[in-house]
């Protein structure tokens, strides 16, 4: 931000107080925070802290001081406007065409039409425009960190060996809560024995009747706060080797000792825990005929090549040499349209409702969807033990997600430090 553009801001906050008190001045909005090129309004902190407020009442929790839930709020504010911030600079965009998909995804998760949502928003007086700028922005933060993601090292087969081979791996699952109080790099040994009175005080007062969910909104730093601190259902090895340790023997219900991890004192609630268990899965073998629409081949001439096909086949024609001669699957024509063993869902609702109706060596009738007109031959079924490629698969994605939570945590953090930030409260 340049120094004019900084120096104006400025201006204008200390003036607005001001000039709010004439008579004749009609009440503008407030800058409560400059965010590097940006600004934080006062209607905005006080929108997001009433939605807060709301969730926090639907949970059944008391509401934080206001002091307390404003100082969350405006923090979280920060956060957001400067991972958007960055993610523009750095060549991210969001489509409207994106941002339309997930308005649709939020209608059809809430069961409502597009329009339904529109009115649904306004009658909670919030402007429909602001609501889609504000998924614009969860779709640039989003894509953001998975640009982090997508910079670290691949995984490699050894790390995945050693990570099955572990005494931990293949261990219960937690559902997990956390307050965290956020240490400095450089805090000298007097602000770390404060942290640890602190941390040590937060747990007397749950131990003391305060709900666990409470005191993260009063008193934790970590982004999660506003969430009562859920951190959702873990396994250990998606954790520091240091907190995996400690939460190993806790039971349902029971909440840690302070312990250090990600540069914070930490308290650990667990909510519950369950076992894991073998990974049992339908699977499904079949041949397909597929025929596309395409600028050669309209609509209702795939539906009748289709139609012939399966009147062909019905009078005792060879699916598998119809499937070679006609088939536009590319995948599976040159193999007499054999899709080999696939699991339950594989294909979408449609292709996977034909093959429940079907018995092994039965033709479906045609069918169509996105992709085109079909037929499906059930060639056969089975239950597969998969629990060793879900290990192997899990083993993957929990070393990826250990490095990408704290490879995130780590660049949220520095891209914070790094941005010019000023509360003008």
């Amino acid at each position: 931000m340049n120094q004019a553009i900084r120096f104006s801001a400025m201006v204008l906050a200390l003036l607005l107080p001001l000039l709010a008190g004439a008579q004749t001045y009609q009440k503008m909005d407030e800058i409560v925070a400059i965010v590097d090129e940006g600004v934080i309004l006062r209607s905005e902190l006080e929108s997001t802290m009433d939605s807060v407020l709301r969730q926090i009442q639907q949970r059944g929790e008391r509401q934080p001081p206001p002091q307390v839930l404003e100082e969350q709020v405006l923090e979280r504010l920060i956060m957001n406007q400067v991972q958007v911030q960055r993610a523009e600079q750095t060549g991210i965009r969001v489509t409207d065409q994106e941002v339309d998909r997930s308005l649709a995804d939020v209608a059809r998760q809430n069961q409502l039409t597009l329009i339904e949502l529109r009115r649904a928003i306004e009658a909670d007086g919030i402007d429909f425009n602001e609501f889609r700028e504000d998924v614009r922005n969860q779709l640039l933060t989003s894509k953001l960190t998975q640009r982090i993601v997508e910079s670290m090292d691949q995984v490699t087969d050894t790390e995945v060996d050693m990570l099955l081979d572990s005494e931990m791996f293949g261990s219960d699952e937690y559902h997990l809560s956390q307050i965290a109080i956020q240490l400095s790099p450089s805090a000298t040994p007097a602000e770390l024995r404060e942290a640890e009175q602190r941390i040590t005080e937060i747990r007397q007062q749950i131990v003391d009747g305060m709900d666990f969910a409470e005191a993260a909104v009063n008193f934790s730093d970590s982004p999660d706060a506003l969430d009562g601190g859920e951190v959702g259902w873990r396994n250990l090895n998606t954790m520091p080797r240091q907190l995996a340790d400690r939460i190993r023997d806790m039971d349902a219900g029971e909440i840690s000792e302070p312990m250090l991890g990600n540069g914070s004192l930490m308290l650990v609630k667990v909510n519950e825990r369950r076992p894991r268990g073998e990974i049992i899965v339908d699977e499904f073998q079949a041949r397909h005929i597929m025929v596309q629409p395409s600028e050669l081949v309209s609509a209702d001439d795939a539906r009748r090549l289709i139609e012939d096909l399966h009147a062909r086949i019905r009078d005792g024609a060879e699916f598998a040499a119809l499937a070679r001669e006609f088939s536009d699957d590319e995948r599976t024509a040159n193999i007499g349209g054999l899709m080999d063993w696939f699991p339950e869902g594989a294909y979408g609702q449609t292709f996977q409702a034909v093959c429940d109706s079907l018995e092994p060596g039965q033709v479906s009738q045609p069918f169509q969807t996105g992709d085109g007109w079909h037929l499906v031959m059930l060639e056969g079924e089975r239950s597969a033990d998969r629990t060793e490629e879900a290990l192997r698969a899990e083993a993957r994605d929990l070393i990826v997600q250990q490095r990408s939570d704290e490879e995130i945590d780590r660049v949220l953090r520095q891209m914070r430090d790094e941005a010019y930030v000023e509360i003008l409260l």
